[in-house]
């Protein structure tokens, strides 16, 4: 949602996938496509650029602007908190914040209570799993106080998970790595299934729910689509190329119909090979006749040692099990004995998320970002209609249908460009057999057909309110000076934008769409990064963020914002947060701060219930990012000298990933 850049110190050699450039450098960047389009028309289009509108057109023009926007009423109702970076979380007056879920915590009647110094992975897999990321809420019989809460585990951080470990272990080369430690590791991810309720004064688990369940990279798991029972998808253990298992994902959705979406992400980090140098490179030609293909995914990443243990996380032994993942995985949570599926038709890349929005001629569509820089925006349009009356026939809409890429023109509209077997450049001539091919290589596919390369795309969310689709781009570091121009000053990218994207006639099937940016992110009133931050002049001091990453629409139509700085919060000198960003109107492009992390955390997977008086928030990681930043504190973190102890700030635990529960003090409404 989701997910920080946790491997950005590695060595150079082990330089983390999403900041390092896969996709060929002959395409347009999308900083190419806004140089062209931003130019002073689009910037005095109701908002202004603060520091650029004062620059160009004067402070005259750049208050009368400001005074326009705060002249009219404001869709946010909040006293918008300070920015800044300290050990604990902040929230706006009037609210109340507290931890529903924490790293360990029990699911279910037999779990053992969280105890740090006596980790298992059979404990772990009865708790609550590590760097919790996507949120989902599914009410029971439409109740707003109490339904099913699906959560997605992304990844962990060893060196604040087990006492022994006295530094990260990436940078050692696993050497205090055991097969003990990495089975916890494993039981840590996936997902977490929960039935929850409110009573008058706070949510609450219930534990004995038939409900409860825990997912992981153990859990049998099933494909279907057109890449279901090729060869590609075979391994000693599944000759059938159908019976996969596990999930390593990150953020996801929901459909119309009551599932749970879980978007596998940066599955390649998490494979092996025994083929490498002391600088921690794989060699050269592994992969054998799929070595293009692990070029263009980064495989094996050596993130972790799961392979050295597991024979089908080492690439020498078990080839395929890579393409095995980076999948979109539809789980049932109305029932824990249903066998989640693997979605092959949408697409085969590093899902951030995969957001739904039901059509006006009843087809589904299924928006997504592959999380790395350099990499496309992707939509997926099923062939099926929704039946409101079936659910069972509903199940398998995302079996078929069309994928697609984008392009993003100069002129300001974009064009979805079909990933299908048989198109120009979709052929046995450049390596692509079938559709399986095609959704198994989709980047690569898209390098053929001219996909836009874009600031890496993360949350790709729909607004069923106003029609329009809002691209989170959290940054690229990696643009070179040659791929921008006057327009676009930023060949390193550090801040991100957000792109909001009309498709025509509000049919997201149709394959054009119109776009423009809604906000270029950084620090207005800082020269050395925010002389081309685009945000309406009435946003304070505190408003203005970095790198947005999750997002999601409430029940007005309104959009918010969760940010993921990673190491990088010490350039904008205040943690993560989540910020309401107003999207009509004159106050168009004002953003406000609503919560804010402890330090070295990520915010991720925003989600309201549906009367608005509850939101769910995940902060991830706390005390892992960039804490030797920290004032007074800098250092790396570790389990026996971590930069918080967020949420329990107590000296004998580690800090903890936390779901936590934002309601307004005496009920009603958020915001």
């Amino acid at each position: 949602m989701a997910r920080t850049d946790q491997f950005r110190n590695r060595a150079a050699a082990c330089e983390a996938h999403d900041d390092t450039l896969l996709s060929p450098e002959t395409g347009e960047t999308i900083g190419d496509v806004i140089a062209r389009r931003f130019n002073r028309r689009e910037m005095v289009r109701g908002t202004l650029g603060v520091v650029a509108a004062a620059s160009l057109f004067g402070p005259a023009a750049l208050a009368a602007s400001k005074a326009r926007a705060e002249a009219s009423p404001e869709r946010f109702q909040f006293k918008e908190i300070e920015a800044g970076v300290d050990t604990t979380h902040h929230v706006a007056e009037g609210y109340w914040c507290k931890p529903l879920l924490r790293w360990g915590d029990a699911l279910f009647p037999d779990s053992p209570a969280f105890d740090p110094l006596k980790q298992s992975a059979a404990s772990q897999l009865k708790q609550f799993g590590y760097n919790n990321d996507y949120v989902a809420y599914f009410p029971l019989d439409g109740s707003s106080s109490h339904g099913i809460l699906c959560v997605n585990h992304e990844y962990t951080n060893e060196e604040l998970m087990f006492p022994a470990l006295k530094e990260r272990q990436d940078t050692t080369g696993f050497k205090e790595m055991t097969e003990e430690l990495v089975n916890i590791e494993m039981a840590a991810h996936g997902v977490t299934i929960v039935e929850i309720a409110r009573d008058e004064l706070e949510w609450h688990v219930v534990r004995d729910s038939s409900y409860n369940r825990r997912i992981s990279p153990l859990t049998p798991m099933t494909a279907d689509g057109p890449a279901a029972g090729v060869d590609r998808l075979k391994t000693k253990d599944d000759p059938s190329a159908r019976a996969l298992m596990g999930t390593l994902n990150c953020a996801g959705g929901s459909t119309p119909w009551g599932t749970y979406l879980t978007a596998e992400e940066n599955f390649h980090g998490y494979f092996w090979t025994d083929q490498r140098d002391p600088e921690c490179k794989p060699a050269k030609d592994l992969g054998g006749g799929q070595a293009v293909s692990y070029q263009r995914y980064g495989v094996p990443g050596l993130w972790q040692a799961w392979g050295k243990f597991h024979n089908r996380f080492n690439v020498d032994e078990e080839p395929n099990e890579p393409n095995r993942f980076g999948w979109i995985v539809q789980i049932d949570p109305f029932d824990a004995k249903s066998v989640p599926v693997k979605h092959t038709a949408l697409g085969r890349f590093c899902h951030e998320g995969a957001e739904t929005v039901l059509n006006s001629d009843g087809r589904v569509v299924v928006y997504c970002g592959d999380d790395t820089r350099g990499e496309y925006v992707y939509r997926f349009v099923t062939d099926g209609r929704f039946d409101p009356n079936d659910r069972k026939a509903n199940m398998s809409l995302l079996s078929e249908g069309t994928l697609y890429a984008a392009r993003f023109d100069a002129d300001g509209t974009g064009r979805w460009l079909p990933l299908k077997f048989g198109v120009p450049w979709l052929t046995p001539e450049f390596g692509f057999n079938s559709q399986a091919d095609v959704v198994i290589d989709a980047r690569r596919a898209g390098d053929l057909l001219g996909a836009t390369r874009m600031d890496r795309p993360e949350d790709v969310q729909p607004n069923p309110v106003n029609g329009k689709v809002y691209i989170n781009l959290t940054n690229n570091d990696k643009r070179k000076a040659d791929q921008v121009d006057k327009a676009n000053p930023r060949p390193e990218n550090y801040f991100g934008h957000i792109i909001e994207l009309a498709p025509k006639d509000g049919d997201h099937a149709s394959d054009t769409f119109s776009w423009e940016i809604l906000v270029q992110c950084g620090n207005p009133h800082d020269p050395r990064g925010g002389v081309d931050a685009l945000w309406n002049p009435a946003t304070s001091d505190q408003g203005w963020f970095s790198c947005p990453d999750n997002s999601c629409v409430d029940d007005e139509g309104r959009l918010w914002i969760a940010t993921d700085q990673g190491d990088n919060w010490a350039r904008t000198g205040r943690a993560d947060g989540l910020y309401g960003l107003e999207t009509e109107g004159t106050r168009r492009r004002t953003s406000k701060m609503f919560f804010r992390v402890p330090v070295g955390a990520e915010l991720c997977g925003p989600c309201f219930t549906p009367d608005r008086e509850t939101l769910f928030l995940a902060v991830q990681h706390p005390g892992a990012d960039g804490t030797e930043a920290l004032y007074g504190f800098g250092l790396p973190s570790t389990y026996k000298r971590p930069a918080t102890r967020w949420p329990d700030f107590q000296e004998d635990r580690p800090p903890r990933p936390s779901v936590v529960t934002i309601t307004k003090i005496g009920g009603g409404k958020i915001a």
